[in-house]
């Protein structure tokens, strides 16, 4: 199956430095100690935005340089691939706000879901991103939590990329393998945004408050105690959306997902013919 973002070596060292990098900026609270005055991400949310677009930038780059680099025999991101990425980021930008946040039903988790599937774990990574980014523009949603929302979208398209049987799997078991995907990863993106903004309850002194020095497993104690009575409402009605999109819905959207992969012929070769031939 041709992906307009394959992975490379240097597609995957870029894509393990800003997992690295994000993996950091959301778990670092919890080593924190007593006396820091940094424990939740009002102040450290700017720095890691700031430091997420060039992050965005080298993947695309190394997309953009492993294309050139095989001789035209392997894509590399090209205009084509860079269009289908801005039309696929404005369709979830805008399939975002459908929801307006009602009960945590957002439907533009099964657009990306299966577009990280059909189109690939690099081009699913930078689709989540910037699908946040735009979608954050589009509703006037930006704030310290912009950045973190976007290594999170890009981490559940990234996974759905790397979902085995690509080439194998399809028709009613890529439906279900693709569902329990949804739902697993609109679970697990509603507990990763939850580690964003559990600090900030630090010194609130409640049950589930973060408590800056305390040992890990009595922060994360109390952290899964938070998500359980206060975001599951949220999560489960995302993930209960989406099964029942992808579904109802990817059968024909996948299947227009790779009919426009096949019409603009990413992986085939340029070539230059004098004229008459």
């Amino acid at each position: 199956m041709s992906r307009p973002v394959p992975l490379g070596r240097r597609s995957v060292a870029a894509l393990l430095l800003v997992s690295f990098v994000g993996v950091t900026a959301f778990g670092w609270p919890l080593l924190a100690s007593t006396k820091s005055s940094l424990v939740g991400h009002c102040a450290d949310a700017p720095w890691l935005f700031a430091l997420l677009l060039p992050l965005l930038l080298a993947v695309v780059i190394a997309q953009i340089s492993e294309g050139r680099s095989a001789g035209g025999g392997a894509p590399g991101l090209d205009a084509k691939s860079v269009a289908l990425l801005g039309v696929l980021a404005a369709a979830g930008a805008a399939l975002r706000p459908l929801g307006a946040g009602t009960a945590g039903l957002e439907p533009m988790f099964f657009l990306m879901v299966l577009s990280g599937r059909v189109l690939g774990p690099g081009f699913g990574f930078v689709l989540g991103a910037l699908s946040m980014f735009a979608s954050a523009l589009l509703t006037g949603g930006v704030g310290p939590w912009l950045p973190f929302q976007m290594l999170a979208m890009g981490w559940v398209c990234l996974g759905a990329g790397l979902l085995p049987g690509s080439a194998r799997v399809r028709g009613r078991r890529e439906l279900v393998l693709l569902a329990g995907y949804g739902a697993a990863a609109s679970l697990l993106y509603g507990t990763i945004m939850n580690l964003q903004g559990w600090p900030y309850i630090g010194g609130l002194s409640s049950s589930v408050s973060f408590v800056p020095g305390d040992p890990l497993p009595a922060n994360l104690l109390r952290f899964a105690t938070y998500c359980l009575t206060t975001s599951l409402g949220w999560d489960l009605p995302r993930a209960a959306l989406t099964v029942v999109l992808c579904l109802t819905l990817g059968t024909p959207v996948l299947r227009a997902l790779r009919r426009t992969t096949r019409r603009a012929a990413f992986a085939a070769p340029v070539t230059f013919r004098p004229p008459g031939e």
